[in-house]
C-alpha cells in the first residue's frame, strides 16, 4: 500500500533538518537578550523563572516600590531572601598564608565567624553564633541535613543557579526554599506595609530613645510565645452600640449541664461575678439552692451546689456576690442571711463566731428573739400577716430580707428592713473583725408613710452627684447617695455621711402601692440613670442631672425623660449593663414579656426579642461585668444565655 505523500514530505522535512540548527533553535530560547520584558515576564507566571527588570539599558536588575510616603525606593532582588542567614554565611576570614595579618573587627551584633559555613553547620549547638536579635538558638536539631543534593530528586532542580550545581549547605538550601517560596507567593500589600512601620518604629525607638506605645512596637515572636496572656487582649475603647439593631447570638443555656438531673423549679435570682476575668454565674433557684456555673459559652460545667433547706429565695437580690469577689450574699424571706466563702466553699460568719453562715441584724427588729417573750411573737406574727396582705394586696416584703444591695466599694451592705427602715451594716468591720456577716448596724434610714413597705435599693456613684464631699462620718467613704423607692411610688436619695434625706419625690404617673422595682447605673463619663418599674408595666427613666439638680426636700419634681410603654403588665425584673447603653425590662405575668432597650436613644431594639424567642414567663436577668453575656431566666428552671457581639473581642 503506497504510503501518504503528507507523511513522506513531514518525514522528509524533518530528517533534513541538521543537527547545527536545532542547536541556533535551543539557544536562541535560552538567551534572554533576545526576549523582550512582556516575554519574560509571562515565563515568570507560568514557569516560575526569575525576572529581572532592565534598568534603562544599563544591565542592572532592580525592583522598584513603592514607600507609604509616595516615594520610589529601590531595592534588590531577592528582597529579603539574605535577611534570615546568619552572619558566618555571609563573611568569612580567608586562611590562607597571610590570614595573620588580616585584622579582626568586632560586631555587637554577630560573633567570631569561622572559616568556612559548612563548619559552621557541623558546629554543636554551644558553639552556633548567635542570631541577629542577640539571643542564641534555643535547641539545634541533630537530623537536619548539612548538605542536600539537588539531583536526588526532580522537584529540587529549580533551585539551581546553574546547570551543574548538585550539592547545598544546609543553610543555602533553607534560602533557595524561601526564595522559591516567595516566588509562587508574592508578599501581600498588608504585610509590606505593616513590616516597613515595624521597621521605622525599631530605628525611631533605637535613635532616639523614646517610649512607644505597645500598639505601635514590633511584635516579637519570643515574647509572644513567653507569654500565657492573650494575642488579641490589648487595652481595647468602649464600644458603642448602634440603635434599631443589635448582633445578638444564642448559646446553649447556661444550666444545660444540671438541666437532666430534674427540675430545679422557678429561677430567682442570677448574678455573675464582678470580676471579667472569672466567667462564672450564681443561679438561685425555687427548689433553695444555689448553683455556680462557669460561663464559657458551650457546655457550662457545674462547679458547686449550695443547698440551705431554711432560706427560701424570693428575690433577684437574693443571691449577690461581694464587690471584691469573694463571698457570695444569700437572702430571703427570713430575718437572717447566709454568706458563703468561694476560696474555702464554706459557710462562714454566724451569730458569736459560730461558723454557722447565719447571721441577723442585732439592734434592729430582725435582732428580736421570738423564742424569748410570749407577747412578742404574738406581735411580731400580727406584723407579718400585715405585711402579707398589705393594703394594695400585692407581694410586699415578708419581714425578710431579700431587698439588699453592697456600695460600690464593698464596705456597706444595706438591707431593707419593716416599715420604711433601711439598715446600714459595716461590711468592712465584720470582715477585719474575722466575723463576716456579723450583723453590726452603723445606722438607719427612716422613710416615713411607706404603708407598702420597701422596694428598691441603689447606691448612686459619687461621680454622679454635683455635690462637694464633705468629712467622713461613721462610714468611711466619698459622698455617697442611696436611692430607695416604696410601695407608694415614693423616690428617696439619701446622704448616707450625713443620714439625711437629700432629696424626695413620686415618680411620675405613680400612685399607692404602683411602686415595684428600681434599678440604676452609671457610665464611665459619670452620667448616672435610674429606672423605676410599676404595676401597670411603665418605666420611667431619669437622669442624674434631673434628680442632682437640686438637694432641697421641697423641690420641684424630677421629670423623667422618657417613659417606656411597650410592657403592660407588672414589672418583675429590671436591669442596667456595665456602661449604661442597655436596658433589660421583664413581666413574670406574662408570656415573653421582656424588651431589650438602646438607653442613649431609649429606642427598644426591633431584632430582639421576636415572637420567635423562646422565653417564657422571664424571672430574672442579669449581665456579666463586661456585657459580654445576657443571662434570663424562667419559670421553667432554665438559664437562657445570649451572646452580646458588639462588646466580644
Amino acid at each position: 500500500m503506497p504510503k501518504h505523500t503528507r507523511k513522506r514530505q513531514k518525514l522528509s522535512a524533518s530528517t533534513s533538518e541538521s543537527k547545527e540548527g536545532q542547536q541556533n533553535m535551543l539557544e536562541a530560547l535560552i538567551d534572554d537578550a533576545n526576549k523582550d520584558e512582556e516575554e519574560r515576564r509571562l515565563e515568570n507566571l507560568l514557569f516560575g523563572t526569575t525576572f529581572n527588570a532592565k534598568d534603562k539599558g544599563k544591565g542592572k536588575s532592580s525592583v522598584w516600590k513603592d514607600d507609604e510616603d509616595g516615594e520610589e525606593s529601590e531595592e534588590e532582588v531577592g528582597g529579603r531572601e539574605m535577611e534570615n542567614l546568619l552572619d558566618g554565611d555571609l563573611f568569612f576570614i580567608d586562611s590562607g598564608e597571610n590570614a595573620s595579618n588580616i585584622p579582626t573587627f568586632s560586631n555587637s551584633d554577630q560573633s567570631e565567624p569561622e572559616s568556612e559555613s559548612d563548619e559552621e553547620d557541623n558546629a554543636s549547638p554551644s558553639q552556633k553564633p548567635k542570631l541577629k536579635s542577640g539571643k542564641a538558638p534555643a535547641w539545634h536539631d541533630p537530623s537536619d541535613p548539612t548538605t542536600v543534593s539537588l539531583s536526588s530528586s526532580k522537584r529540587l532542580r529549580k533551585l539551581r543557579n546553574a546547570p551543574d550545581e548538585d550539592e547545598l549547605a544546609g543553610r543555602e538550601y533553607e534560602r533557595r526554599l524561601r526564595r522559591q517560596f516567595e516566588k509562587i507567593n508574592p508578599e501581600p500589600e498588608w504585610a509590606r506595609k505593616a513590616r516597613a512601620k515595624g521597621k521605622k518604629v525599631k530605628a525611631t525607638r533605637d535613635d532616639q530613645d523614646d517610649h512607644v506605645s505597645e500598639e505601635e512596637q514590633e511584635i516579637d515572636m519570643q515574647t509572644l510565645l513567653n507569654s500565657t496572656s492573650g494575642i488579641l487582649s490589648r487595652p481595647s475603647k468602649s464600644a458603642i452600640l448602634p440603635a434599631g439593631t443589635i448582633n445578638i447570638e444564642r448559646l446553649r443555656d447556661a444550666n444545660i449541664s444540671s438541666q437532666g438531673s430534674g427540675g430545679c423549679g422557678d429561677i430567682k435570682s442570677l448574678a455573675f461575678h464582678p470580676s471579667d476575668r472569672v466567667p462564672v454565674l450564681a443561679v438561685g433557684s425555687e427548689d433553695r439552692r444555689v448553683r455556680v456555673y462557669n460561663i464559657d459559652g458551650h457546655t457550662s460545667p457545674l462547679l458547686t451546689t449550695l443547698h440551705i433547706p431554711s432560706l427560701p429565695l424570693s428575690s433577684q437580690s437574693s443571691v449577690q456576690f461581694h464587690p471584691g469577689g469573694t463571698h457570695i450574699l444569700l437572702t430571703g424571706s427570713r430575718p437572717y442571711f447566709f454568706t458563703y466563702d468561694l476560696q474555702s466553699g464554706m459557710l462562714i460568719g454566724g451569730a458569736n463566731g459560730s461558723g454557722s453562715g447565719k447571721s441577723s441584724l442585732w439592734g434592729t427588729r430582725f435582732g428580736i428573739s421570738l423564742g424569748d417573750d410570749p407577747s412578742t411573737r404574738v406581735e411580731a406574727r400580727k406584723r407579718s400577716r400585715d405585711n402579707l396582705v398589705g393594703s394594695s394586696g400585692s407581694n410586699t416584703s415578708s419581714g425578710g430580707l431579700e431587698i439588699s444591695s453592697f456600695s460600690p466599694d464593698g464596705s456597706v451592705l444595706a438591707v431593707a428592713g419593716r416599715g420604711g427602715y433601711v439598715h446600714l451594716l459595716d461590711w468592712s468591720q465584720s470582715s477585719s473583725s474575722g466575723g463576716i456577716g456579723s450583723g453590726q448596724v452603723v445606722g438607719s434610714l427612716k422613710c416615713s408613710g411607706t404603708g407598702g413597705g420597701v422596694r428598691g435599693i441603689w447606691w448612686v456613684p459619687s461621680s454622679a452627684s454635683s455635690e462637694p464631699v464633705l468629712g467622713s462620718g461613721a462610714i468611711p467613704s466619698s459622698r455617697q447617695h442611696l436611692a430607695v423607692l416604696t410601695g407608694d411610688s415614693e423616690i428617696y436619695l439619701w446622704d448616707v455621711v450625713e443620714r439625711r434625706c437629700a432629696a424626695k419625690w413620686r415618680d411620675e404617673g405613680g400612685f399607692r402601692g404602683s411602686g415595684r422595682v428600681l434599678a440604676g447605673s452609671s457610665n464611665s463619663s459619670g452620667r448616672a440613670w435610674m429606672g423605676v418599674g410599676s404595676n401597670t408595666g411603665l418605666v420611667n427613666i431619669y437622669d442624674s442631672s434631673t434628680f442632682f439638680s437640686s438637694t432641697s426636700t421641697t423641690a420641684s419634681r424630677p421629670k423623667p425623660m422618657k417613659t417606656l410603654e411597650h410592657l403592660t403588665t407588672p414589672i418583675s425584673s429590671m436591669r442596667f449593663n456595665h456602661d449604661s447603653q442597655l436596658l433589660a425590662v421583664a413581666s413574670r405575668e406574662k408570656k415573653d414579656a421582656m424588651k431589650l432597650y438602646h438607653l442613649p436613644s431609649l429606642t427598644s431594639y426591633s431584632n430582639f426579642p421576636t415572637s420567635s424567642t423562646p422565653l417564657g414567663h422571664v424571672s430574672s436577668i442579669a449581665f456579666s461585668p463586661r456585657s459580654e453575656y445576657l443571662a434570663v431566666g424562667n419559670k421553667r428552671g432554665r438559664v437562657l444565655l445570649w451572646s452580646l457581639r458588639g462588646y466580644c473581642a
